[in-house]
């Protein structure tokens, strides 16, 4: 019985037929690397396309039932044949457009204190076939309470946070997915390897799921991205508003992305936004701390490639500046790109270096390549004359703060010099607030009741600035409320001026920006705050100009003329972070 059943086992093994070797199954193609970067070996028209649902363990928009973050992936079709990727993703609240919005008034007194769903175009990206192609697959996320994703807008809250971090979760295995059946959908088809990437909000997203630790995500590279809300909204106590959007604030910015087809389940989220954002004592609270992802640097697990416009006042420097910082502090592996451009992605304006370092960039950091690019130099700047530079670090080395003092003639244009303060008796210049006049004017006036300006001789040599100055004033004020604005200056030997940086504070948040203390008219008061991080150059022959006005007509509230500013000369300054520090500073004036 045995020896018959063995006998038909042989027969049927040799009656089967041989299986050519070319015709085996083949493995699929790999992605090939060349001087540390992904080639374009595969085809980015030959792709799987997928949308689903990704769950995210929140209810921001309390009905119940936990949010669904609209995913979107776009993948080499050689992971359908058993190839795995690492992913580079997106999140975004706009793929859906935005709506009609109204800004704030911001033609309003100061506060004093009394002592008391539809259809959806497919997502695309102009980084999308030049990753596919490489070997990395796409992801986008439309944010909570945006597109066909479900929940609500908070302009940065911790739920924005989660719906975001839960699409990193899911393509780690971590997190559940449907389809548009309903069917379960797993991601067998990624590394789990995940880079984040994105222009303004979309790479202020990036920051926040960063500031989280979560497993998985290896890399980010947030661009004109946000690190603090709260210094978008406000500064140090000011209500100001990011540069060419007078009047907006995170209550507005939410209604423009509240996209998803339900149009009045988020409307007592928008509401509670509006009322704790405080747009009357612009004080820090628990509301804008949510919205602060600095404090969390130190549970950041990835790197960060940070770039940013040394021109950009819609999210301005202070986001990049300070973020890099508290990474540096971290330990975190970072690098920076300054660029003098604005809001600006860096693809329009250095195409090719820029796609060769993100292009090392994501190999290394998603495929493990070495590479080298983590022992580069960390800080890449472009100067004025639009050259790069490579540096070992921002700010730059060898840069020391500096500071000048005020000489009087500020109605016309007073000294400022780097020998010392001004001795003897109090010397007390005034001026009146006008907010109907801008920045420009008033600083290019010969002279003016509105302002103060203090200008250095012409430079000897060339200056160069990297990091953040800052302002110490000895100031009254006759009304209990007023704004303070610092500008600093370029003159050149024609006339003409270029606006370096400025900055803005509420002189009652002197002490800080959580608390609100009452000004009481023709006391003196020392205030200081910081202006915008900017790393700039100040040419031969041309003055270093401070200048000082109260309320800044295309940032701040604006309130009726004439509040009125008194300051103590003497006991006044501004410190510059200079390049060489004080030396330098005395051999160009």
């Amino acid at each position: 019985m045995r020896a018959a059943r063995l006998a038909v086992l042989l027969t049927a093994v040799i009656a089967l037929p041989l299986v050519p070797a070319a015709a085996q199954a083949e493995p699929p193609p790999g992605p090939v690397f060349e001087d540390g970067q992904a080639q374009p070996v595969f085809d980015p028209a030959d792709v799987v396309r997928e949308s689903l649902w990704v769950t995210a363990p929140v209810d921001s928009d309390r009905d119940g039932a936990d949010d669904e973050v609209h995913v979107e992936i776009v993948r080499p079709r050689a992971t359908e044949q058993g190839l795995r990727v690492p992913v580079v993703y997106q999140a975004s609240p706009y793929y859906a457009g935005g709506n009609d919005v109204v800004n704030h008034n911001v033609d309003v007194e100061l506060y004093v204190p009394d002592g008391h769903g539809k259809p959806q175009p497919q997502i695309t990206w102009r980084y999308e076939q030049y990753l596919v192609s490489r070997g990395f697959a796409v992801v986008y996320a439309e944010s909570l309470g945006s597109g066909a994703s479900t929940g609500c807008p908070t302009t940065g809250g911790e739920n924005e946070t989660i719906g975001a971090k839960s699409v990193v979760d899911w393509l780690g295995g971590r997190a559940k997915a449907r389809d548009a059946e309903g069917t379960p959908v797993t991601a067998d088809w990624t590394t789990g390897k995940t880079a984040m990437m994105g222009v303004s909000y979309n790479g202020t997203l990036p920051n926040a799921v960063a500031s989280t630790g979560v497993e998985g995500l290896e890399t980010i590279v947030p661009i004109a991205a946000i690190s603090d809300w709260y210094d978008y909204y406000r500064e140090d106590g000011a209500v100001v508003a990011p540069g060419g959007f007078q009047g907006e604030d995170a209550d507005v910015l939410a209604e423009y992305v509240y996209t998803r087809d339900d149009r009045a389940i988020c409307r007592p989220m928008i509401d509670e936004l509006a009322r704790e954002q405080d747009r009357v004592t612009g004080d820090y609270s628990a509301f804008w701390h949510e919205r602060n992802y600095l404090d969390d640097a130190r549970d950041v697990r990835a790197s960060v490639l940070v770039v940013h416009g040394l021109n950009d006042w819609n999210v301005t420097t202070s986001q990049a500046a300070r973020w890099y910082e508290a990474l540096g502090k971290a330990g975190v592996e970072r690098r920076i790109w300054w660029h003098q451009s604005g809001h600006a992605d860096p693809y329009g304006l250095r195409q090719q270096e820029w796609l060769r370092t993100l292009n090392r960039w994501f190999s290394h950091y998603l495929y493990g390549v070495d590479n080298g690019i983590e022992d580069e130099p960390r800080s890449t700047v472009q100067r004025e004359d639009l050259s790069w530079t490579d540096e070992a670090d921002w700010p730059a080395p060898g840069t020391r703060d500096v500071t000048l003092y005020p000489r009087p003639g500020g109605s016309a244009r007073g000294g400022l010099d780097v020998s010392g303060p001004l001795r003897g008796r109090p010397v007390v210049e005034r001026f009146t607030d006008d907010a109907t006049k801008t920045v420009e004017q008033l600083v290019d006036a010969p002279s003016s009741a509105n302002r103060l300006a203090y200008s250095t001789g012409p430079a000897r040599n060339p200056v160069r600035l990297s990091g953040t100055a800052s302002v110490e004033l000895k100031v009254a004020f006759d009304r209990p409320a007023a704004n303070v604005t610092g500008v600093l200056v370029d003159r050149a030997p024609d006339g003409t001026s270029t606006v370096i940086t400025r900055g803005w504070t509420d002189p009652q948040n002197r002490t800080s920006p959580w608390r609100t203390q009452p000004i009481r008219p023709g006391v003196p008061y020392d205030v200081s705050f910081g202006l915008q991080p900017d790393d700039y150059v100040l040419a031969a022959g041309h003055r270093l100009e401070f200048v000082l006005l109260s309320s800044d007509h295309d940032f701040t509230l604006r309130p009726e003329p004439g509040a009125g500013l008194a300051i103590d000369v003497r006991n006044t300054a501004v410190e510059v972070p200079v390049v060489g520090g004080k030396a330098a500073l005395r051999a160009a004036f």
